[in-house]
């Protein structure tokens, strides 16, 4: 399992990882994103970006780096850093495969991405992202699994998984959408020749959205490394757009709604990763104070009052636009 890298890490951060999702691609559906990024959201200006994210994650502690084939070029920008350090050899690069990007580098496409659990496009996927990143790849996820997704049932994709599995590639898995509980312990049952084929599974879970929590520790339990994305809600649980709550909790500990949001996730004991989804230096470095923060049971009451039925949690997520 590479995520054992991990556990000889020292730093307080080393269990925050940094996703590419916000800054491989010029849209995306976070909130504020307007303010976050530059004007210029050219190839060149993003890659810089990335570049100067991945600069300060590492230096503060950050091992682990998240992508995927649909979040433009990340895995691209992400290559690149890593061809350039290849000093650096301590930490873990997971990838998701499953949807393709389909905006060509514009922001108001018709269709942002295209999603598909078949065979032929995981081996056309596979191809893709091993041509840029090799060996360094730790992590293959099948992106966003729901309770319907061929993926849990077809025994050949299963096959070819546990395949790439014993040539040295991790596999796993993420879920989206109200079910996420249904699909995690679905595809726990999925074994070939008698082994479980999932090593890992990220999942939605934050201040809003906790129904898979359950469906995680067990999880966890069963050996799997568990990685928590969309912790901030897509910018819901950040300055401005925080609910009153989390900034009142947030005042009390002097720092940001993000940190708080985050130490909320860090805190649970199935929790291996959780993700930051910064865009900006100074929101990873608000982010990353979340090691630090100890939130104490009233407060802990008070955002627990936070929780969204699932169905709304979903529907609302996916009305936000794409920026």
């Amino acid at each position: 399992m590479p995520f054992a890298r991990l556990a000889s890490a020292t730093t307080p951060t080393c269990h925050i990882g940094l996703g590419l999702a916000a800054v491989g691609r010029p849209g995306y559906i976070n909130l504020g994103r307007e303010q976050d990024l530059p004007a210029d959201r050219s190839a060149e200006a993003l890659r810089e970006r990335t570049h100067e994210l991945l600069d300060a994650a590492y230096a503060q502690g950050v091992r682990y780096f998240d992508v995927a084939r649909s979040y433009g070029r990340s895995e691209e920008f992400l290559a690149d850093w890593l061809n350039a350090h290849p000093e650096i050899d301590d930490i873990v690069v997971g990838s998701k495969w499953g949807y393709t990007y389909t905006a060509e580098w514009t922001t108001d496409a018709e269709q942002h991405e295209v999603k598909d659990h078949s065979v032929a496009t995981f081996e056309r996927q596979r191809a893709e992202s091993a041509e840029l990143l090799g060996d360094r790849l730790d992590l293959y996820q099948i992106h966003s699994v729901t309770p319907d997704s061929p993926a849990l049932t077809d025994k050949y994709l299963h096959a070819r998984l546990a395949e790439t599995a014993a040539e040295g590639l991790t596999i796993g898995f993420s879920t989206s959408g109200p079910a996420q509980a249904d699909a995690i312990r679905a595809a726990l049952e999925v074994t070939v020749d008698g082994e479980p084929l999932f090593r890992t599974v990220q999942s939605t879970y934050n201040a809003l959205e906790t129904s898979a929590a359950s469906a995680l520790a067990e999880a966890h339990d069963a050996g799997l490394t568990v990685i928590v994305k969309e912790a901030m809600a897509n910018g819901r649980l950040a300055e401005p757009y925080a609910p009153d709550a989390l900034k009142a909790v947030a005042e009390e500990t002097s720092l940001g709604c993000d940190a708080v949001a985050l130490a909320l996730i860090l805190r649970q004991p199935w929790a291996g990763v959780v993700l930051s989804g910064a865009a900006t230096v100074t929101q990873l470095a608000s982010n990353l104070h979340a090691a630090v923060i100890d939130l104490d049971d009233d407060q802990l009451t008070r955002l627990a009052a936070l929780v969204e039925e699932p169905q709304a949690y979903w529907e609302r997520r996916g009305q936000l636009p794409w920026h």
